[in-house]
């Protein structure tokens, strides 16, 4: 497997509790900063956010990116998606940061959307 990142970024990780209708940590008690990548895997051309806890280097977050992830920059520092099970948020340390980290979200779902449209072109012009 070959992976390498295309971003970092500091961010806390955290999920919406459809209870509470609050955002919490991904980890209870685990509040704080963690060191967000996302890699790319060039061999099967798939993509995944990775973060680490900065204070005890523990993953919270290993998501793989799905093509027709729903993105949503919610405000300049605020970015979430949401999947069939859970809503995801990362609330970045800066802007220029949350600004690293949405570009290199929007080139993979770009890349992914782009291999299914390449798909479809091959399997109607056979």
């Amino acid at each position: 497997m070959v992976e390498q990142s295309i971003c970092q970024a500091r961010a806390s990780v955290m999920v919406y509790d459809d209870t509470s209708k609050k955002w919490v940590p991904i980890k209870p008690g685990q509040q704080g900063f963690s060191r967000i990548n996302i890699y790319h895997n060039t061999s099967s051309n798939t993509f995944r956010v990775v973060g680490v806890k900065l204070q005890d280097q523990q993953v919270v977050i290993n998501y793989s990116i799905v093509k027709g992830l729903k993105y949503n920059q919610a405000t300049p520092t605020f970015h979430q998606w949401r999947d069939a099970r859970q809503v995801y948020g990362l609330n970045f340390a800066s802007k220029e940061e949350a600004t690293t980290f949405s570009n290199a979200m929007l080139f993979a779902l770009n890349v992914l959307r782009r291999q299914l449209y390449f798909v479809c072109i091959v399997l109607v012009t056979e």
